[in-house]
């Protein structure tokens, strides 16, 4: 089965950093497209980054010049280096990817992790 497994998540204090994995395992052909997503309390699920496949990112405007995206493709990880951070960056930030699998047949389809929890304290 193929999943994604977020780590590095935590409790740090406003102006601190934070270094967020996501690791894709199980039988995959590619990766494609990844970012990170997150959500806070009573608010919508928004995208914070991007990359895709040959190295291109997007970022939000509230995380730019403060947060950087990467990805290793021999390893299947994808990082997100979090700087500067704000008390408003306090949600639960989520992994997506979408991944190609190979069995009698190309297939792709959009995976999620299960999320990190990531507070930040004024």
């Amino acid at each position: 089965q193929v999943q994604l497994v977020e780590s590095g998540g935590g409790l740090v204090q406003a102006g601190g950093s934070l270094r967020l994995s996501c690791a894709a395992s199980g039988s995959i052909f590619s990766i494609n497209n990844m970012g990170w997503y997150r959500q806070a309390p009573g608010k919508q699920r928004e995208l914070v980054a991007a990359i895709t496949s040959g190295g291109s990112t997007n970022y939000a405007d509230s995380v730019k010049g403060r947060f950087t995206i990467s990805r290793d493709n021999r390893k299947n990880t994808m990082y997100l280096q979090m700087n500067s951070l704000k008390p408003e960056d306090t949600a639960v930030y989520y992994c997506n990817a979408d991944m190609t699998q190979y069995y009698s047949g190309y297939y792709s389809r959009d995976y999620w992790g299960q999320g990190t929890q990531v507070t930040v304290s004024s």
